[in-house]
This record gives C-alpha cells, structure tokens and sequence, in this order.
C-alpha cells in the first residue's frame, strides 16, 4: 500500500471515530468494510452505492457532512486514487445534500 493510500485508510478510520465520539454514531458497516477492503476500497464500495448510504443520512441529519466519505475523497491529496467519474458521484451528492466541497 502506498503512503497516499495508508493516509487515507488512516483518515477514514478518523471519520469513524468523530462520528463516534461527536455524534455518538456507530458505524460497524463501515468499520468492518475499511478493515476488510483498506480505506480506498472500502470509499469505492460505498460511494458507488445509488443512493447513498445510512451513514451519509445520519451525518446530513447531524449537519456533518465534513464528515463522509464523499467529502474526503474530494479532497486534493486523494485525487490520484479516484476516478474523475467517481469524484463527480462525491460531488452531486454533496451538492445534492446542500453541501458545498472546497475542492
């Protein structure tokens, strides 16, 4: 695994634990995902999900949308490791949810 991608396992793993800590939502789907798949695998898997997830709910419900997925894969450091179509997907979604990404 690369550095890029140990990052963004490691910023994944983050997500969850603020959402635990600030929201006091347990996500074990998508712990379980990031430990089975890594980071990056696991974001592709949930991002590609039409729809979105429960977890994106929950974190749109609570005004944290800072906090998914989709918002981390937009950041400029991880652009390398998605697809400029899987990006967009990140980004209609935010946009979708009244969230605007700085990236």
């Amino acid at each position: 695994m690369s550095t890029i991608e140990n990052r963004f396992n490691e910023e994944m793993n983050n997500i969850y634990h603020i959402a635990k800590k600030e929201l006091n939502y347990t996500a074990s789907r998508f712990i379980q995902l990031v430990a089975k798949y890594g980071g990056v695998k696991a974001a592709k898997k949930l991002i590609s999900k039409s729809g979105g997830t429960y977890g994106f709910e929950v974190l749109w419900e609570n005004k944290r949308l800072d906090l998914s997925v989709e918002a981390l894969v937009l950041r400029p450091e991880y652009h390398e490791l998605f697809t400029d179509e899987e990006r967009e997907i990140c980004r209609n979604r935010l946009r979708e949810f009244g969230y605007e990404s700085n990236h």
